[in-house]
């Protein structure tokens, strides 16, 4: 199990630091710097004025050095600091995080308080009339946009209650975070609990069809027994893997949600970061983003050998 952990911590430090490379060069790809867009916003050039917020910046260092600053700044530590607020980019980073770990924690519990029961309900009630309604509710999840579904609520609750339901300040108690953070939660962990339901579904309906699963039922065990102890637990692998790869989604996924409900989260100040070639931000979110999803994926791993004891990790 050691020797697996620490390949596997090898691993995750490879695809970081691909990540890191990758999103460094993509960024001075894109056409322009945060020295054109200022002029830009401005309507005047002036070369001169150009070239010295470059060199302040160090745009103009040739792009390796650049890139050995930033790893180098950000293995210290340090950040760095925001091209357009000219503050340090932990302050600007770090009040987000809650925010958005809140949305995406609210939107991941709705979709597997929805997302697995409904699943197991409809594996085993299969082609009945509940199954089927179920069926076309996770068919519907999967193709409304959650930026439309948000639009309806906001609409819904302007025409029904007379007020806007928006971000309004940081909740300080849990329930103040979850009156704040449901609808768009909602909104957004629709489609992951339509994607959870159908993948339950189907591993439900695949672990009922096994043998020990009918030896259960002729020595005569509670269907309860049978649904909930033996087949549900054997059919949880498939379904812990997209849960753990909708929880790393939904970090860097809550764009258009943020914005629709003027929630200050890191994938809207990542969107605007883009926009403004703030450089540091853009590459200490994206990697923040990253670090996060490698982290799930190993939790996950972890998890299969809990979940199943014939998944042994040896040395």
């Amino acid at each position: 199990m050691l020797s697996y952990i620490v390949r596997r911590f090898l691993l995750m430090a490879v695809t970081l630091f691909g990540m890191s490379v990758l999103i460094f060069v993509l960024l001075r790809l894109m056409p322009g710097n945060v020295a054109d867009i200022l002029f830009e916003a401005g309507g005047y050039i002036d070369p001169a004025e150009r070239a010295r917020i470059e060199a302040e910046l160090g745009l103009d260092l040739p792009i390796i050095q650049q890139y050995v600053n930033w790893v180098g700044a950000l293995a210290q530590g340090d950040l760095g600091f925001s091209y357009v607020t000219e503050r340090p980019a932990a302050q600007e980073i770090l009040p987000r995080i809650p925010i958005t770990a809140q949305l995406a924690g609210w939107a991941l519990l709705f979709s597997v308080v929805f997302g697995v029961p409904l699943g197991v309900v409809s594996a085993v009630r299969q082609n009945t009339g509940l199954d089927y309604a179920l069926r076309l509710v996770s068919l519907s999840g999967l193709s409304l946009p959650s930026f439309w579904l948000a639009l309806l609520i906001m609409m819904a609750f302007v025409r029904w209650f007379d007020f806007i339901p928006i971000y309004d300040g940081q909740p300080e108690t849990l329930w103040d975070g979850f009156l704040v953070f449901a609808l768009p939660a909602a909104a957004v962990g629709f489609r992951s609990s339509a994607l959870i339901m159908r993948l339950t579904r189907s591993s439900m309906l695949e672990v009922l069809r096994q043998d020990y699963i009918r030896t259960a039922r002729a020595k005569g065990a509670p269907d309860r027994s049978v649904n909930y102890r033996h087949a549900l637990r054997n059919a949880m692998l498939p379904v812990v893997t997209i849960i753990g790869i909708e929880a790393a989604f939904l970090i860097g996924g809550l764009i258009v949600t943020e914005t629709v409900f003027n929630i200050p989260g890191l994938a809207r100040f990542l969107v605007e970061s883009i926009l403004w070639r703030d450089y540091p931000i853009v590459q200490n979110l994206v990697m923040f983003i990253a670090v996060v999803v490698v982290l799930v994926n190993f939790a996950v791993d972890m998890l299969y050998a809990a979940l199943d004891p014939r998944i042994k990790y040896s040395d």
